[in-house]
């Protein structure tokens, strides 16, 4: 012996030490895929502006009429996140994705086109049927691409998407046709599908139907072709195996502890972002610019917000890795907390003294920007996010599903009974029951949501109440012997 230990490394090891993955591929597939939100977006963003140019119709709308217009959507997308798991286990994230724009495309046509406002109110759903698959879908098939280290950048993208589609109908409303306006909301899921056709299928797809040889190539495409993706393509075969091991019934696994606190966060991220009052800020933006001394007309009031709301989104994007998902939860809500109470204050005083609020007009402004800012920075990319990280594998189509639902129920009441809210406690009153509901969220973060900055999925199981197993035995990395069907 000559004193010298010899440690062994495998050339796979070496390979990967030496060459990290490519991160490029994993970009442009998410911005891909979540054009998706950006198609969901012109859906949610395209009632604003027309609601000012309903005078181009051949046919009269009503207010009620109008409120419907913008509530059927929200009942079509609750229809469509109810399927699109299983859809999407059946024929494939990607596949998923492209069937999705054929019904929104045809939609579209469908309110250029239409005679009457039954067209419309079918127009809508159908576009919201699409656009609420969209929701269970892109992030499903973002975070199943995506590096543990970049899957919370990805994971923003799709709320970024969103923002910038709810953009475009306010900017272009203020010089264009409801004609024009409606043909290009029609473009973008074109715009999906054609794109979307180049990209590869989720790998964890693949390996689920079998398909070994097919995750490889579709791994070794989001992961660069110098990455050995063969150790992180044995360890999501063995995640899979182990899943299967452990597979039990699907009413069985809601019962885990797992799955009831990932529903439990879940579904109170999805409230919490739909009754902060974030739909009622933009809906007095107009109103509040104008009550406090500025000259901007409607139109750009609305358009300011949605550059507020863009831009602080993709700020989130930018740091969501860094400082984690829980710290920007908590620093969202209580600031739109906050910001709800001082709007509500104003809102009383301007009731009882109108002459005082104009002397406080920057005060509002002021607390409007900063809720938009907040609410772009925590709750209103992460809850998507979270979907893709909290729930066990078990369940993680179904619970995506009901998330998703619960979802755009919660849209749909604040969207068509907004204003009876208004109506009976006054507008003061309505924003102080938002500041209420975000000290709850505030509450509810603290107490019950995980941080799951750079944990794995398995990680962040444990961390929800999993019962850490015994690993399988880890099969040839050459073979490409069958995974236990899921």
């Amino acid at each position: 012996m000559d004193g010298t230990t010899k440690i062994g490394i495998s050339s796979q090891t070496l390979v990967s030490s030496a060459v990290p993955a490519a991160r490029l591929p994993q970009y442009i597939a998410a911005l891909i895929a979540t054009i998706g939100g950006f198609s969901i977006g012109t859906t949610l963003g395209w009632t604003s502006p027309i609601q000012s140019m309903l005078n181009q119709y051949d046919f009269n709308i009503s207010s009620d009429q109008f409120s419907w217009i913008g509530a059927f959507m929200a009942l079509g997308a609750m229809a469509g996140s109810a399927g699109t798991g299983a859809m999407a286990n059946m024929f494939g994230r990607k596949k998923t994705i492209i069937i999705l724009t054929i019904p929104m495309t045809l939609a579209w046509l469908l309110i250029i086109w239409g005679p009457n406002v039954l067209a419309l109110y079918i127009g809508r759903f159908i576009t919201g049927f699409s656009g609420g698959g969209f929701t269970v879908v892109v992030p499903l098939y973002t975070s199943e691409l995506s590096e543990t280290e970049i899957r919370g950048t990805l994971g923003t993208y799709f709320q970024l998407q969103l923002t910038l589609g709810i953009l475009l109908p306010y900017v272009l409303g203020s010089f264009v046709t409801i004609f024009s306006l409606t043909v290009v909301c029609a473009i973008v899921p074109v715009i999906l599908a054609a794109t979307m056709i180049f990209m590869p299928e989720s790998p964890i797809y693949y390996l689920k139907k079998f398909r070994l040889d097919d995750a490889r190539r579709s791994l070794q495409w989001f992961r660069g072709s110098h990455y050995d993706v063969e150790p992180e393509l044995q360890e999501k075969k063995q995640n899979l195996d182990q899943m299967e091991a452990e597979k039990v019934p699907i009413t069985q696994a809601f019962t885990t502890t797992p799955a009831k606190r990932g529903l439990v966060i879940g579904l109170g991220v999805m409230f919490f972002q739909q009754f902060s009052g974030i739909n009622a800020v933009i809906f007095y933006a107009s109103k509040i610019f104008k009550d406090a001394g500025s000259d901007l007309n409607e139109n750009l009031s609305a358009i300011i917000v949605g550059v507020i709301m863009v831009f602080m989104t993709w700020v989130s994007s930018l740091v969501i890795d860094r400082a984690g998902r829980r710290p920007l939860l908590l620093i969202s809500a209580l600031i739109m907390a906050i910001c709800s109470a001082v709007l509500g204050i104003y809102f009383y005083i301007k009731n009882i003294s109108p002459e005082t609020a104009k002397t406080i007009g920057l005060i509002p402004i002021t607390s409007l920007s900063l809720f938009v800012i907040a609410f772009s920075l925590g709750f209103g990319p992460i809850p998507w996010m979270f979907m893709s990280e909290i729930f066990p594998p078990q369940i993680k189509g179904s619970a995506c599903s009901i998330a998703c639902l619960f979802n755009w129920l919660c849209v749909f009441f604040v969207t068509k009974y907004y204003n009876d809210l208004v109506s009976v406690f006054n507008t003061y009153c309505t924003f102080w029951i938002f500041a209420g509901i975000s000290v709850a969220g505030t509450i509810f973060v603290w107490n019950l949501v995980p941080e799951t900055k750079g944990k794995s999925m398995e990680e962040i199981q444990r961390e929800l109440g999993a019962i850490p197993q015994m690993s399988v035995e880890e099969p040839n990395k050459n073979s490409d012997q069958k995974p236990t069907k899921l």
